[in-house]
Protein backbone atom coordinates (compact mmCIF):
# COMPACT_ATOMS: atom_id res chain seq x y z
CA UNK A 1 0.00 0.00 0.00
CA UNK A 2 1.15 3.53 -0.92
CA UNK A 3 1.22 6.56 0.74
CA UNK A 4 -1.99 7.81 -1.04
CA UNK A 5 -3.70 4.69 -0.63
CA UNK A 6 -3.09 4.61 3.00
CA UNK A 7 -4.28 7.82 3.80
CA UNK A 8 -7.41 7.26 1.53
CA UNK A 9 -8.35 4.09 3.36
CA UNK A 10 -7.83 6.37 7.16
CA UNK A 11 -10.39 9.21 5.40
CA UNK A 12 -12.89 6.75 4.84
CA UNK A 13 -12.88 5.48 8.66
CA UNK A 14 -12.56 9.54 10.08
CA UNK A 15 -15.48 10.81 8.04
CA UNK A 16 -17.65 7.69 9.39
CA UNK A 17 -16.67 8.59 12.61
CA UNK A 18 -17.56 12.46 11.40
CA UNK A 19 -20.73 11.48 10.75
CA UNK A 20 -21.65 10.33 13.84
CA UNK A 21 -20.51 12.90 15.48
CA UNK A 22 -21.54 16.25 13.37
CA UNK A 23 -24.70 15.16 11.56
CA UNK A 24 -25.19 17.05 8.61
CA UNK A 25 -28.32 18.60 10.09
CA UNK A 26 -26.38 20.55 12.28
CA UNK A 27 -23.23 21.53 10.15
CA UNK A 28 -26.23 23.24 7.98
CA UNK A 29 -27.19 25.55 10.89
CA UNK A 30 -23.57 26.68 10.33
CA UNK A 31 -23.66 30.31 9.97
CA UNK A 32 -21.59 29.85 6.46
CA UNK A 33 -23.99 27.64 5.13
CA UNK A 34 -26.26 30.07 3.62
CA UNK A 35 -23.40 32.77 2.79
CA UNK A 36 -22.58 32.87 -1.04
CA UNK A 37 -19.44 31.39 -2.27
CA UNK A 38 -16.13 33.89 -3.74
CA UNK A 39 -15.27 32.37 -7.08
CA UNK A 40 -11.37 30.98 -7.12
CA UNK A 41 -11.55 30.77 -10.89
CA UNK A 42 -12.59 34.43 -10.99
CA UNK A 43 -9.45 35.56 -8.79
CA UNK A 44 -6.90 33.52 -10.47
CA UNK A 45 -7.99 35.12 -14.07
CA UNK A 46 -7.82 38.85 -12.08
CA UNK A 47 -5.41 40.81 -13.86
CA UNK A 48 -4.55 42.68 -10.47
CA UNK A 49 -4.03 39.43 -8.67
CA UNK A 50 -0.67 36.81 -9.29
CA UNK A 51 -2.76 33.81 -9.41
CA UNK A 52 -1.16 32.63 -6.22
CA UNK A 53 -2.92 30.07 -4.14
CA UNK A 54 -1.31 30.66 -0.31
CA UNK A 55 -1.18 27.40 1.85
CA UNK A 56 -1.19 26.79 5.24
CA UNK A 57 0.39 23.82 6.09
CA UNK A 58 1.73 22.44 9.26
CA UNK A 59 3.09 19.48 8.41
CA UNK A 60 3.30 16.29 5.39
CA UNK A 61 3.93 12.76 5.10
CA UNK A 62 7.30 13.30 3.08
CA UNK A 63 8.80 16.16 5.07
CA UNK A 64 7.45 15.76 8.85
CA UNK A 65 6.85 19.15 11.06
CA UNK A 66 6.96 21.84 8.45
CA UNK A 67 5.32 25.09 11.11
CA UNK A 68 3.44 22.90 13.50
CA UNK A 69 2.42 26.52 15.35
CA UNK A 70 1.67 28.36 12.39
CA UNK A 71 -0.50 31.58 13.26
CA UNK A 72 -3.32 31.28 10.58
CA UNK A 73 -4.83 34.56 11.18
CA UNK A 74 -1.49 36.24 11.22
CA UNK A 75 -0.56 34.23 8.06
CA UNK A 76 -3.64 34.40 6.28
CA UNK A 77 -4.11 38.14 6.56
CA UNK A 78 -0.19 38.72 5.75
CA UNK A 79 -0.71 36.33 2.65
CA UNK A 80 -3.79 38.33 1.19
CA UNK A 81 -1.93 41.73 2.34
CA UNK A 82 1.50 40.13 -0.26
CA UNK A 83 -1.18 40.13 -2.96
CA UNK A 84 -2.13 36.29 -3.22
CA UNK A 85 -5.39 35.61 -4.90
CA UNK A 86 -6.76 33.07 -2.99
CA UNK A 87 -5.79 30.87 0.39
CA UNK A 88 -5.59 26.98 0.38
CA UNK A 89 -5.82 25.74 3.81
CA UNK A 90 -4.68 21.84 4.82
CA UNK A 91 -7.60 20.54 7.05
CA UNK A 92 -6.62 16.86 7.41
CA UNK A 93 -4.95 15.88 10.83
CA UNK A 94 -3.34 12.66 10.32
CA UNK A 95 -0.91 13.45 8.01
CA UNK A 96 -0.25 17.46 7.38
CA UNK A 97 -1.38 18.73 11.03
CA UNK A 98 -4.21 20.36 10.25
CA UNK A 99 -7.95 21.29 11.07
CA UNK A 100 -11.54 22.45 10.43
CA UNK A 101 -10.83 25.38 12.71
CA UNK A 102 -8.04 26.69 10.69
CA UNK A 103 -9.88 27.01 7.84
CA UNK A 104 -12.67 28.83 9.69
CA UNK A 105 -9.90 31.27 11.20
CA UNK A 106 -9.00 32.15 8.06
CA UNK A 107 -12.29 32.87 7.00
CA UNK A 108 -13.10 35.18 9.87
CA UNK A 109 -10.07 37.54 9.18
CA UNK A 110 -10.31 37.64 4.92
CA UNK A 111 -12.37 37.75 2.18
CA UNK A 112 -11.30 36.10 -0.51
CA UNK A 113 -11.30 32.46 -2.02
CA UNK A 114 -10.43 29.81 0.08
CA UNK A 115 -9.32 26.30 -1.23
CA UNK A 116 -10.33 23.68 1.47
CA UNK A 117 -7.24 21.20 0.56
CA UNK A 118 -8.12 17.86 1.76
CA UNK A 119 -9.09 14.16 0.78
CA UNK A 120 -12.55 14.22 -0.45
CA UNK A 121 -14.19 10.80 -0.86
CA UNK A 122 -17.78 11.32 0.81
CA UNK A 123 -20.32 13.66 -0.35
CA UNK A 124 -20.12 14.59 3.37
CA UNK A 125 -17.14 16.32 3.63
CA UNK A 126 -18.83 18.64 0.70
CA UNK A 127 -21.28 19.97 3.14
CA UNK A 128 -18.85 20.27 5.97
CA UNK A 129 -16.56 21.99 3.87
CA UNK A 130 -19.34 24.53 2.70
CA UNK A 131 -20.16 24.72 6.84
CA UNK A 132 -16.91 26.06 7.71
CA UNK A 133 -16.90 28.88 5.24
CA UNK A 134 -14.80 27.32 2.19
CA UNK A 135 -15.01 28.07 -1.03
CA UNK A 136 -13.79 25.54 -3.08
CA UNK A 137 -12.58 21.85 -2.56
CA UNK A 138 -10.16 19.44 -3.90
CA UNK A 139 -10.74 16.61 -5.80
CA UNK A 140 -8.06 14.04 -6.36
CA UNK A 141 -7.83 12.02 -9.98
CA UNK A 142 -5.77 9.77 -8.59
CA UNK A 143 -7.95 8.72 -5.36
CA UNK A 144 -11.41 8.55 -6.70
CA UNK A 145 -12.92 6.68 -9.67
CA UNK A 146 -13.66 8.75 -12.99
CA UNK A 147 -17.45 7.97 -12.15
CA UNK A 148 -16.79 8.73 -8.63
CA UNK A 149 -15.17 11.87 -8.95
CA UNK A 150 -17.85 13.33 -11.20
CA UNK A 151 -20.55 12.44 -9.69
CA UNK A 152 -18.70 14.05 -5.64
CA UNK A 153 -18.23 17.08 -8.38
CA UNK A 154 -21.71 17.90 -9.41
CA UNK A 155 -21.96 17.62 -5.86
CA UNK A 156 -20.51 20.45 -4.99
CA UNK A 157 -21.68 22.47 -7.87
CA UNK A 158 -24.85 21.83 -6.00
CA UNK A 159 -23.84 24.36 -3.44
CA UNK A 160 -22.51 26.68 -4.93
CA UNK A 161 -18.67 25.24 -3.99
CA UNK A 162 -16.23 25.23 -6.98
CA UNK A 163 -13.92 22.52 -7.68
CA UNK A 164 -10.09 21.93 -8.01
CA UNK A 165 -9.33 19.00 -10.16
CA UNK A 166 -6.11 17.81 -8.99
CA UNK A 167 -4.10 15.04 -12.25
CA UNK A 168 -1.02 13.92 -12.58
CA UNK A 169 -0.54 12.99 -15.98
CA UNK A 170 -2.96 12.93 -19.19
CA UNK A 171 -5.37 9.85 -18.93
CA UNK A 172 -6.14 11.36 -15.54
CA UNK A 173 -7.24 14.47 -16.96
CA UNK A 174 -8.86 12.98 -19.79
CA UNK A 175 -10.87 10.42 -17.69
CA UNK A 176 -12.06 13.19 -15.32
CA UNK A 177 -12.45 16.62 -16.78
CA UNK A 178 -15.76 17.63 -16.57
CA UNK A 179 -18.25 20.61 -16.93
CA UNK A 180 -18.05 20.59 -13.28
CA UNK A 181 -15.20 21.14 -12.64
CA UNK A 182 -13.76 24.99 -12.34
CA UNK A 183 -9.88 24.39 -12.57
CA UNK A 184 -7.42 21.66 -13.23
CA UNK A 185 -4.41 21.50 -10.88
CA UNK A 186 -1.35 19.78 -12.08
CA UNK A 187 0.29 18.28 -8.93
CA UNK A 188 3.93 17.73 -9.31
CA UNK A 189 4.15 15.85 -6.41
CA UNK A 190 3.51 11.82 -7.37
CA UNK A 191 1.17 11.33 -4.25
CA UNK A 192 2.21 7.90 -4.01
CA UNK A 193 6.08 8.22 -3.50
CA UNK A 194 6.07 12.43 -3.23
CA UNK A 195 8.37 12.81 -5.36
CA UNK A 196 8.47 16.02 -6.75
CA UNK A 197 9.02 17.44 -10.63
CA UNK A 198 7.88 20.42 -11.90
CA UNK A 199 8.23 19.50 -15.26
CA UNK A 200 5.12 17.26 -14.77
CA UNK A 201 3.47 20.98 -15.33
CA UNK A 202 4.89 21.40 -18.61
CA UNK A 203 4.55 18.12 -19.92
CA UNK A 204 0.37 18.34 -19.38
CA UNK A 205 0.24 22.32 -20.27
CA UNK A 206 -0.46 21.08 -23.96
CA UNK A 207 -3.42 18.18 -23.39
CA UNK A 208 -5.54 20.28 -21.22
CA UNK A 209 -8.35 22.07 -23.34
CA UNK A 210 -7.84 25.76 -24.19
CA UNK A 211 -9.98 27.75 -22.05
CA UNK A 212 -9.44 25.62 -19.12
CA UNK A 213 -8.12 27.20 -15.87
CA UNK A 214 -5.09 25.65 -14.79
CA UNK A 215 -2.83 25.44 -12.48
CA UNK A 216 0.60 24.38 -11.00
CA UNK A 217 0.95 22.60 -7.37
CA UNK A 218 3.33 22.08 -5.58
CA UNK A 219 7.46 22.04 -5.52
CA UNK A 220 6.98 25.51 -7.05
CA UNK A 221 10.13 27.67 -4.98
CA UNK A 222 11.57 30.14 -7.16
CA UNK A 223 10.00 33.13 -8.50
CA UNK A 224 11.16 32.64 -12.05
CA UNK A 225 9.33 29.14 -12.26
CA UNK A 226 6.32 31.27 -12.21
CA UNK A 227 7.26 33.30 -15.05
CA UNK A 228 7.71 29.98 -16.88
CA UNK A 229 4.68 28.37 -15.70
CA UNK A 230 2.65 31.10 -17.11
CA UNK A 231 4.45 30.96 -20.40
CA UNK A 232 3.17 27.70 -20.69
CA UNK A 233 -0.26 28.35 -20.15
CA UNK A 234 -0.69 28.49 -16.71
CA UNK A 235 -3.07 31.28 -14.81
CA UNK A 236 -2.07 29.98 -11.27
CA UNK A 237 0.09 28.53 -8.66
CA UNK A 238 -0.39 26.92 -5.23
CA UNK A 239 2.62 27.54 -3.02
CA UNK A 240 2.75 26.64 0.05
CA UNK A 241 6.01 24.65 1.62
CA UNK A 242 8.72 27.44 -0.20
CA UNK A 243 6.14 30.11 2.26
CA UNK A 244 5.90 27.87 5.18
CA UNK A 245 9.31 26.92 5.60
CA UNK A 246 10.00 30.32 7.25
CA UNK A 247 9.01 31.29 10.50
CA UNK A 248 7.00 34.09 9.07
CA UNK A 249 5.52 32.46 6.00
CA UNK A 250 3.91 35.99 5.04
CA UNK A 251 6.58 37.42 5.08
CA UNK A 252 8.43 35.26 2.93
CA UNK A 253 5.60 35.15 0.39
CA UNK A 254 5.78 39.12 0.44
CA UNK A 255 9.22 38.64 -0.54
CA UNK A 256 8.53 35.76 -3.40
CA UNK A 257 5.80 37.89 -4.82
CA UNK A 258 7.88 40.80 -4.89
CA UNK A 259 10.12 39.47 -7.05
CA UNK A 260 7.92 37.77 -8.77
CA UNK A 261 6.35 41.09 -10.08
CA UNK A 262 9.73 42.57 -10.56
CA UNK A 263 10.57 39.86 -13.27
CA UNK A 264 6.82 40.23 -14.97
CA UNK A 265 7.57 43.90 -15.36
CA UNK A 266 11.00 43.28 -16.61
CA UNK A 267 9.57 40.48 -19.25
CA UNK A 268 6.54 42.78 -20.05
CA UNK A 269 4.64 39.42 -19.10
CA UNK A 270 1.22 40.54 -17.58
CA UNK A 271 0.63 39.59 -14.64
Amino acid sequence: MNILDEIIAKKYKEVAERKELYPVKLLEKSLYFETPCISLERYLLRSDKTGIIAEIKRKSPSKGDINPYVSVERTSIGYMQAGASALSVLTDGPYFGGKNEDLMTARKYNYCPILRKDFTVDEYQIVEAKSIGADAILLIAAALEPARLKELAAFARSFGLEVLLEVRDKEELEATLSDEVNVVGVNNRNLKDFVTDVNTSYKIAKHIPAGVTKISESGISKPQTLVELREAGYNGFLIGESFMHNSRPEQAAANFIKEYKQLLDKQEVPA
